[in-house]
């Protein structure tokens, strides 16, 4: 009953870690607005602003690893907990400078949560034998929609940036002290350990590349969607806005299916067939005559394409020794993360010197790499 216990409290630290991650981040998106007037910056501010938060998170994964691996379970909550505080931070900027310092600390505690939880999945995994991070990312897309929504009715009912952000950064520090009582999966909670990955293993490096052209394909959407749809194909601000809407669902959706796939189907075979479909949506999506069509194939790219991280992630983090899962998991991270960063911007260069249709097509044939690429991540 005490090891049942135990593999209850792991999926829960898992599940609940993601939740909370999800929904600040579906937060984020929607209250971005009411940062920026809070901060009086103008959008070119923002977007040197924004950048800071990738800067954050590439800074801090690599440590988070290392403090994962001598942490033991105690390392999920304390990152939480820090992400959370951070969360704040960013509604009560009133200038360039002061939001550009809040976001760096947000994108640094984001960083490190994000290396903590797919960590803490790798470990519920290989402890209990039973899949969960396909489970866990598709709890983060679906928190994401939701922490959306409802900071749009906050917004709507005359909530500013300063509310909005202290209440979703106060969730996650209330999730961060329940997950520190909840019992963790596996001996890491136990034996911390001060091992670590000095060098890049191979595979690691594969598998983080491989999860970048994935990122791409995803982030790219994401955020050139909803563009696509109103500048190629005359759509309205409230069907533009579908896109991302539509790609989240998607995802959360694939990501819950794929839970059910992985562990009856080879993982390898699973991930190329949802690299081709990505890239098949991702076609459909980016040449579509109206915009009904172009967001059915966000729809199939979104589903496609969102089950490949999770896989790679899961073999990551199972395949390496316990004494240095953390470290493994922040190089795979930190890898893939570069191709989540450069996404959009990839994207935004080759519309400025072509179209942003041939520059959202030229996405699915990353996506195809992808697929063609896929058998190399197999230990």
């Amino acid at each position: 009953m005490a090891e049942i216990g135990v593999a209850a409290g792991g999926r829960v630290r898992v599940l609940g870690g993601f939740a909370a991650f999800g929904a600040f981040w579906g937060a984020w998106g929607a209250a971005l607005p009411a940062v920026q007037s809070h901060a009086g910056v103008d959008d070119g501010q923002l977007g040197v602003a924004l950048l800071c938060i990738g800067a954050g998170a590439l800074l801090s994964m690599r440590l988070a690893g290392t403090l994962v691996d001598r942490w033991g379970a105690a390392a999920l909550p304390i990152t939480m907990a820090a992400f959370g505080a951070a969360a704040a931070l960013p509604g009560l900027a009133t200038s360039t400078v002061g939001l550009s310092a809040t976001l760096l600390a947000l994108g640094a505690g984001s960083g490190a949560v994000d290396v903590a939880i797919n960590a803490e999945g790798t470990r519920s995994e290989t402890a209990t034998r039973r899949p969960i991070l396909s489970l866990a990312h598709a709890t983060f897309s679906g928190c994401v929609v939701a922490g959306s929504l409802a900071t749009g009715g906050l917004r709507a009912a005359g909530a500013g940036a300063e509310l909005v952000l202290g209440l979703v950064g106060g969730l996650v520090v209330a999730v961060a002290i329940g997950l520190w009582w909840a019992p963790a999966a596996g001996d890491g909670s136990i034996v911390p350990t001060r091992a670590s990955l000095r060098h890049l293993p191979r595979i690691l490096v594969v598998l983080g590349v491989l999860c970048a052209l994935a990122f791409f394909v995803e982030n790219a959407w994401q955020s050139w969607g909803a563009v696509h749809l109103e500048s190629d194909l005359d759509a309205s601000p409230a069907l533009g806005s579908l896109a991302p809407a539509l790609f989240a669902g998607a995802a959360a959706a694939s990501r819950l299916g794929g839970h059910a796939l992985v562990g009856r189907f080879d993982e390898i075979a699973i991930m190329r067939a949802g690299a081709t479909a990505g890239a098949a949506g991702t076609l459909v999506a980016a040449t579509a005559p109206v915009a009904a069509l172009a967001l059915v194939g966000i729809v199939i790219a979104g589903a496609g394409i969102s089950i490949c991280a999770p896989i790679l992630f899961s073999l990551a983090g199972r395949n390496a020794d316990e004494a240095v899962r953390g470290a493994a998991v922040s190089i795979v991270t930190t890898i893939a993360y570069l191709g989540f960063l450069i996404g959009p911007a990839v994207v935004g260069l080759l519309a400025d010197a072509t179209t942003l249709r041939a520059a959202l097509a030229a996405a699915a044939g990353i996506a195809l790499l992808l697929a063609a690429l896929a058998g190399r991540a197999r230990p």
